[in-house]
């Protein structure tokens, strides 16, 4: 293969021993774990914007790459979508992700914009028939333009809401007529930047009005795939609502949405709102709303969310063990929700951040696996709440036994409980044997 990548031949699997930096250390695609292989598993994905539309910039500086597709022509978003799909064919990821903003120039009204939408759209289904590599998940970008300053959903003036609902129609039909497996919603400035100016209380009612929207229209089109609602804590807005899944669970509950609406992690979100990994995607299986995820990681040194390529195989493997324990993804999947450094110019890095990145994710997952097929684990978290099986726990648990009869048998039997080990050095050492 000859383009942006050279004469670069699909990245392959050669095993732990090779020393090859363009190959495949762990990601097996072919390797069955529990059951399934482990493409089947993973089900990667990789995020348009930031390995293709992203250009090195930081606060305190501007563009680090040079990239020929760089510019706000039609011409410049086609060269960008071969060289897409050309690193996707590389890779042998069976999945990409967009926004709008990613894969064409913006145009001069909404109608233009939506056309080169519509045109890009054209380019992706001839893509995907030839590729085989499918839509993980399509979204709109509400967040960068002036328009949405003061957010798009939750924005003062109507005339910005009624943008933003305009614009996750048309992206919603795209991601449908492509085929896509989800349809992603992240309020990226759906919060606020000072209370001074702001009535919260209107601003869930737009924010739950909009969702609502987007779910009478997934059942109008006859869209089969799963609508996503991605937390995150802050940044830019100084709050915003859907700052972890919790809060995210408690806001579809209060607007009826909690079983038509399920949630995308990401990694480096889950840092900022102050939890892990895994306490997120533990949260969303315990409220069953786990959907997706964006796989990245936080450099822990900086606050802010650094977007980073995933090598640490101990979190992405406890997060792997939540998401096997529930079942495995349904429509949703490993999306490379990542960046490179700007000082990483060079054609190759692209390459070798997703080897690293999907190496890792493999290790992980293949950790979680033995971890769930040994089955020591299980069993001491089980046993842990062993007693909760008894009759009487179960009486208290179903509502049987009011507070009194409750403080009466604990006077009558002389209940005295002591304080039981809760073991977390043994259970470290435990998952240190398998990652």
């Amino acid at each position: 293969m000859n383009g942006f990548f050279g004469e670069q031949t699909p990245i392959r699997f050669e095993g732990p021993q090779t020393t090859n930096p363009l190959a495949f250390r762990y990601y097996d695609a072919e390797e069955i774990v529990l059951g399934k292989t482990m493409s089947e598993h993973l089900r990667f994905a990789v995020a348009y914007w930031h390995s293709f539309a992203w250009e090195g910039g930081d606060p305190f500086g501007g563009s680090t790459f040079e990239r020929p597709w760089f510019g706000d022509t039609m011409a410049h978003a086609e060269l960008k979508a071969d060289v897409a799909f050309e690193m996707f064919a590389l890779l042998g990821v069976p999945y990409f992700c967009f926004h709008d903003a990613d894969v064409r120039p913006e145009g001069e009204s909404y109608s233009q914009s939506v056309k080169r939408l519509n045109h890009m759209a054209d380019i992706f289904e001839k893509k995907i028939q030839q590729t085989g590599v499918k839509l993980l998940w399509g979204t709109a970008n509400l967040f960068s333009h002036a328009r949405f300053m003061a957010g798009a959903a939750t924005n003062p003036d109507p005339d910005v809401f009624a943008y933003a609902a305009a614009t996750i129609k048309a992206n919603m039909d795209v991601t449908h007529r492509l085929g896509g497996q989800n349809y992603v919603l992240w309020g990226g400035r759906e919060g606020y930047e000072t209370l001074l100016n702001t009535r919260m209380e209107r601003e869930f009612d737009q924010l739950g009005r909009m969702l609502n929207l987007v779910v009478d229209y997934k059942y109008k089109i006859g869209f089969k795939g799963t609508i996503l609602l991605e937390p995150k804590p802050q940044e830019p807005s100084k709050h915003q609502y859907d700052f972890d899944v919790a809060t995210v669970f408690g806001f579809l509950k209060k607007y009826g949405l909690e079983n038509e609406i399920k949630v995308n992690i990401e990694v480096g979100h889950a840092i900022l709102a102050g939890h892990t990994f895994e306490h997120e995607v533990a949260t969303a299986t315990a409220h069953d709303i786990f959907g997706s995820i964006d796989m990245n990681r936080n450099d822990y040194q900086s606050g802010w969310d650094t977007d980073q390529f995933p090598n640490n195989v101990p979190e992405v493997a406890l997060a792997y063990y939540h998401i096997l324990r529930n079942g495995g993804f349904t429509t949703g999947g490993t999306n490379f929700d990542a960046k490179l450094r700007r000082q990483s110019i060079d054609p190759a890095d692209l390459l070798h951040g997703h080897i690293g990145a999907m190496d890792t994710c493999a290790r992980g997952l293949k950790a979680a696996a033995a971890l769930i097929e040994e089955g020591s684990y299980d069993r001491f978290v089980d046993a842990r709440y062993g007693d909760w099986e008894g009759e009487e726990a179960q009486a208290m648990l179903a509502g049987k036994r009011s507070l009194e009869q409750i403080a009466q048998r604990v006077e009558k039997h002389k209940i005295n409980p002591q304080p039981r080990s809760g073991a977390q050095e043994y259970l470290e050492n435990m998952i240190n044997r398998f990652v």
